[in-house]
């Protein structure tokens, strides 16, 4: 089964966990506590999130231990889809987590690495499974795909990978701009509107929100499916709720609890 466009558009806070607690950077460094993963994600399942992405950023076999943990607590306590993802290299870390009660996986290095991993995923589990998170920069015209948290540089194109993992089965595309990463001035959206327009499968958006407008501008310039946003919501910039309201003002179709 894969997600199909065109229904409600989707607004998803993002967790990024490390040594069991929420943390937040700018352009992927200077890391500061945004608070307890689980008690954020309950308040965001309760504040009308659509959906959680719990990213795992602590590589370490401990780490793992520690963020499937994380991962069993956030599944008793919310009742909204949730994706994991950070340090996934093979079948038997998307079973463990999948276990532990998370609704899908995010792959991203690995996949860059070894793109077979989302056949892999999509065959075992069904493409509903895999969002494929890509992590790219903008340089001289040309957006390139990054590895481990956007410090290795990979060439490859990010349009030509997006196309290559919703043929070898991904789900969804998780877009980060490392260029508008954590800079709240807005989305990439001239990406995001080719990423749209070139796939059939759905497009998160990730990287740059900082005001409200940029959430419209998201799902009206760079069509996307999703947005995902961090400091924003976790330190009380804008409210889901009040998100909610006004991009159903704006003629945005948003899910109002």
């Amino acid at each position: 089964m894969t997600m199909t466009k065109g229904l409600a558009k989707r607004i998803i806070p993002c967790l990024d966990v490390k040594d069991g607690q929420t943390v937040k950077g700018t352009n992927f460094v200077n890391l500061r506590s945004a608070g307890d993963p689980v008690a954020l994600g309950k308040a965001y399942s309760d504040a009308g999130a659509d959906e959680l992405v719990y990213l795992d950023i602590t590589a370490s076999s401990e780490g793992r231990k520690t963020f499937t943990d994380v991962v069993t607590r956030v599944a008793i306590e919310i009742n909204i889809p949730f994706t994991v993802g950070g340090g996934i290299r093979d079948i038997a870390d998307v079973e463990r987590l999948l276990c532990a009660g998370a609704d899908k996986i995010s792959v991203n290095s690995a996949a860059l690495r070894r793109p077979e991993l989302i056949d892999d995923i999509a065959r075992r589990f069904g493409s509903q499974v895999c969002v494929c998170a890509i992590d790219a920069k903008c340089d001289g015209g040309r957006w390139t795909c990054y590895l481990n948290g956007g410090r290795v540089s990979t060439g490859i194109d990010l349009f030509a990978w997006a196309k290559e993992a919703q043929e070898r089965g991904a789900g969804e595309i998780l877009f980060t701009s490392m260029n508008h990463d954590g800079v709240k001035t807005g989305y990439a959206n001239d990406a995001l509107a080719r990423l749209s327009a070139m796939l059939g499968i759905p497009v998160i958006a990730s990287g740059g929100a900082g005001a409200k407008e940029h959430f419209r501008d998201a799902f009206t310039v760079g069509k996307v499916d999703a947005a995902l946003a961090a400091s924003v919501f976790h330190f009380g910039e804008i409210l889901i709720g009040d998100l909610k309201r006004y991009l159903c003002d704006e003629g945005v179709n948003v899910r109002i609890v």
